[in-house]
């Protein structure tokens, strides 16, 4: 896959400023008339691009479209189909993205469309105003020509209460897609009372499964014993080879990863939350 420079404008989100009304309030730079802009902070969140207006048309986007800052100023995520990177700089309420690199995979041609919209959007000087607080945020980025870009904020995942669907395997740290077939036959789901619960791929399951820092600890698990396809068993046989005794564990937004001791290991999804 080959990666193109181009230039990205895509979220630029640092710090977003809004203007407060105490003086003593907060950080930021007067402007002039005695009120000071309290900087909002915007980075770690995970913030989905719901629609994109260009000449008063409002298109909505591709479910796959969001972007997160990171603390360093640069931005990640996915344009529609193809993911991207940029340097971002933020002055009060004006943002600025540098040429950044997306990837160059085929679209299907509406998404395609999309993409080359909002990769135009992007660029140059942009206006950001932020709505809302916690969990429900919303992130309006203005150009020049008056186009804009509506954004929401969607909250990581929680480990407990979360239907995981298992979408790879790993094996000393190099991820393997699952046996073909078995694509959405797998999931689990772990309760706040230490227990677990789901599909092997093939047959239910329940168990015990206490967390404890970056560590979940499997008691034995308790499974139906039907006989499946041969594709089913095999991901079945490497999921016990998961979760049994005690693994690590990682959440990154909503995905999850767990690796057991002897280097096998599982990577699932949570559903998305789009508002």
């Amino acid at each position: 896959m080959r990666e193109q420079r181009m230039a990205v404008s895509v979220l630029a989100l640092l710090t977003l400023a809004a203007c407060g009304t105490d003086p003593g309030s907060g950080a930021g730079s007067g402007d002039g008339s005695g009120a000071v802009r309290d900087e909002v902070p915007v980075t770690g969140v995970h913030w989905n691009v719901s629609s994109l207006t260009v000449g008063g048309r409002t298109t909505e986007a591709p479910s796959a479209a969001h972007v997160a800052i990171d603390s360093t100023g640069k931005a990640t995520g996915n344009l529609g189909c193809n993911r991207f990177t940029a340097d971002v700089e933020v002055d009060g309420d004006t943002v600025t993205v540098g040429p950044g690199t997306t990837t160059e995979m085929g679209c299907e041609k509406d998404v395609q469309q999309f993409e080359k919209a909002l990769g135009s959007a992007f660029s140059g000087k942009l206006e950001a105003a932020v709505a809302g607080s916690g969990d429900a945020r919303t992130l309006t980025l203005t150009t020049a020509r008056g186009d804009s870009i509506a954004l929401t904020s969607e909250p990581p995942a929680p480990l407990t209460g979360t239907a995981w669907k298992v979408t790879g395997l790993a094996s000393d740290g190099v991820a393997t897609s699952l046996p073909a077939g078995t694509e959405d036959t797998a999931h689990l789901t772990f309760g706040e009372d230490g227990t677990v619960e789901g599909s092997l791929g093939c047959n239910s399951f329940h168990g015990k499964a206490e967390a404890a820092g970056s560590t979940l600890t499997f008691g034995p698990l308790s499974s139906t014993r039907k006989m499946c396809p041969g594709p089913r068993m095999k991901l079945e046989r490497a999921l016990l080879g998961v979760l049994e005794g005690s693994t690590t564990y990682t959440i990154g937004h909503r995905s999850l990863s767990l690796t057991a001791k002897s280097g096998a290991g599982l990577h699932a999804s949570a559903p998305a939350a789009r508002n």
